[in-house]
């Protein structure tokens, strides 16, 4: 499935995917993971990326349980009104600054939208393997993804 999803992304018009290899000058931590931006001039902005797919466990990241062979995780960022709606335990964060950092009690099931396990309070969302059941969602969020970076782009000239 990681394959169907880097399909799609790599079709939409003026993205740029940044996937680290081992010896370039990044740090290891990010070897065979993707970045994506709308970037159509093929340089790599000084921004956050819109999506990401990763697949292994970072040092303060390991919720997902990603260092299982054949595990991923895609990461949009989608905002976070989106994440409250989409995520039944993210509305009371969301609007709580104080609150802690939205959790779903499994973070680590598969094909399940989740608030991602760091950053959902700042609107991104985590899909492990996504599958069929998040298939036409995960399609629609990162087309959404991919024509809001455009829109902030063109925006500010960056």
């Amino acid at each position: 499935m990681m394959e169907k999803t880097l399909k799609l992304l790599r079709s939409f018009d003026g993205v740029l995917e940044v996937a680290p290899v081992e010896g370039d000058d990044v740090p290891p931590i990010a070897w065979g993971d993707h970045f994506f931006y709308y970037a159509p001039d093929g340089i790599a902005p000084r921004r956050q990326p819109y999506a990401t797919i990763i697949t292994k466990n970072y040092p303060d990241d390991v919720s997902s349980d990603l260092d299982r062979p054949g595990r991923w995780r895609l990461n949009i960022h989608v905002g976070r009104e989106l994440v409250a709606e989409l995520t039944p335990d993210a509305s009371a964060a969301a609007s709580d600054p104080a609150a802690p950092d939205p959790a779903a009690s499994d973070t680590a099931a598969s094909d399940t939208v989740l608030p991602h396990p760091l950053y959902g309070r700042q609107g991104w969302i985590a899909i492990v393997e996504p599958g069929p059941a998040t298939a036409d969602l995960t399609e629609r969020l990162l087309r959404q993804a991919h024509d809001d970076d455009r829109r902030r782009v063109t925006r500010s000239g960056d």
